[in-house]
């Protein structure tokens, strides 16, 4: 035993974590109390939903609304919130509150988990976690009631846990298609709705790290963390930007008010909620492109977002500017950048490209759809957003199991936590010889 522990290192721990509560939640979903019918849904049903819940993707091959019942809609929204604020926060927490001690390892597991900068924070941090995600989201619900027990009475109080948990950890599941509804199309014009909506988004994929970095310092903006002055920047930079470009690209049928709330909602998530107040089929080309460009980036790094997060996009433009400048090293903010950094950024950014390039390729050949159609199909399994174009339902065994494939690895903590998880730590005992080589 002591031996197996010795092998099980951090990334393999977080990610076996994950593996576990998916298999958890796949047999409790193909329980017959689990589905409306009572006849209990597939393996295969069971199981995409369970790694959509538990990676906070959102994507269905079934309506979460109307195919599961009220076990299995209170099931997916536990896999949501684990998943969410990830498996070994929960588990490290529990041991702090049923133990009181937590051992090195399980801090070490905890730093990785959460993107903790210190070892000693981190049982305090995970603790901090907890509380502040339980209070942001009772808010978000209490909020929502007022709009939703309005339009659909006792169902409504439900609506508004089950929607406030799913925006909050970035998860875009939904259940308004048991009221006939695509998502919360029918709220494009609402502000409530929108602003408690997309603030619970950002708030959630900002970071625990950076809600810590704010909750010490406050407005002193000049003594936070170099991660929190990026994160908030890029962040802010990404949902201003896009906004305009949404409200001059797209939804130019809808009223001046809804339009400018949909070109906001439209922004902000797909980095990375999946809840959607316009149909995504009605995107032009360039509005398509755009969505599966943010979210691909996600949102930050020890969030409840996915994506290759908005400090991999700090760090690699900062890079890119130092080229221009003709700088030894890449500085942002005043803040040199660590060459370690720069190259985890840039295999970050070509692995994601390139797998959601690749799979979503695939996906269009097996199933003779459109390119653009699968590639954001794609983006949004390995973003973990959920948003969807309407062809994942129909897509066969092979083409689930590649979405399947990308959102675990997007919600596990990206491609290079996957590779560090099943390969070895691969020490170098000599440096090989320098050679130059001409790029550009």
């Amino acid at each position: 035993m002591a031996a197996l522990n010795r092998k099980i290192t951090t990334s393999r721990a977080i990610v076996l974590g994950f593996a576990l509560l998916i298999l958890i939640g796949t047999l409790l979903l193909c329980l017959p109390v689990s589905a409306s019918s009572g006849k209990g849904a597939s393996f295969s049903d069971a199981l995409f939903t369970a790694v959509s819940a538990v990676c906070v993707t959102g994507l269905t091959v079934v309506d979460t609304g109307t195919a599961w019942s009220g076990f299995g809609q209170a099931v997916i929204l536990f896999l949501i919130q684990t998943g969410g604020m990830g498996v070994i926060t929960v588990i490290v927490t529990a041991t702090v509150v049923f133990k009181g001690n937590v051992s090195l390892k399980q801090r070490s597991i905890m730093q990785e988990a959460i993107s903790c900068d210190s070892i000693g924070d981190t049982v305090r941090t995970a603790v901090g976690v907890i509380r502040n995600s339980l209070i942001l989201e009772t808010v978000g619900a209490l909020l929502l009631m007022c709009v939703f027990c309005r339009d659909y009475g006792v169902r409504g109080i439900w609506y508004s846990v089950f929607h406030s948990v799913s925006a909050f950890c970035n998860a875009g599941f939904d259940l308004m298609e048991a009221e006939g509804q695509a998502s919360l199309s029918s709220y494009v014009s609402s502000p409530l709705v929108n602003s408690v909506i997309m603030i619970l988004i950002v708030c959630g994929g900002i970071g625990f790290v950076c809600w810590d970095d704010i909750g010490k310092n406050g407005i002193k903006v000049r003594r936070y963390r170099l991660q929190t002055k990026a994160v908030l920047l890029v962040t802010a930079v990404l949902i201003a930007l896009s906004s305009v470009m949404f409200f001059f690209l797209e939804f130019g049928s809808l009223p001046l008010p809804e339009r400018i709330w949909a070109s906001l909602f439209q922004s902000v998530t797909p980095r990375t909620a999946g809840f959607f107040t316009v149909d995504q089929n009605v995107l032009s080309a360039g509005g398509t492109l755009l969505t599966i460009v943010l979210m691909l980036i996600g949102g930050a790094p020890g969030s409840t977002a996915g994506g290759m997060k908005v400090t991999t996009l700090a760090v690699v433009f900062a890079c890119m500017l130092s080229v221009f400048r003709k700088k030894d090293s890449a500085q942002m903010l005043g803040r040199r950048v660590a060459d370690s950094t720069v190259r985890s950024a840039m295999a970050i950014l070509i692995m994601y490209l390139s797998s959601f390039l690749a799979v979503g390729t695939i996906i269009s050949r097996i199933e003779a759809l459109p390119l653009l159609s699968c590639l954001f199909e794609a983006a949004s399994a390995l973003g973990t957003v959920g948003l969807t174009m309407g062809i994942t339902p129909s897509l066969s065994q092979v083409s689930r199991a590649l979405l399947i494939v990308l959102m675990f690895a997007g919600r596990a903590g990206g491609l290079t936590l996957m590779f560090s998880a099943l390969t070895g730590s691969g020490q170098y005992v000599a440096k090989l010889p320098l050679e130059n080589i001409n790029v550009g």
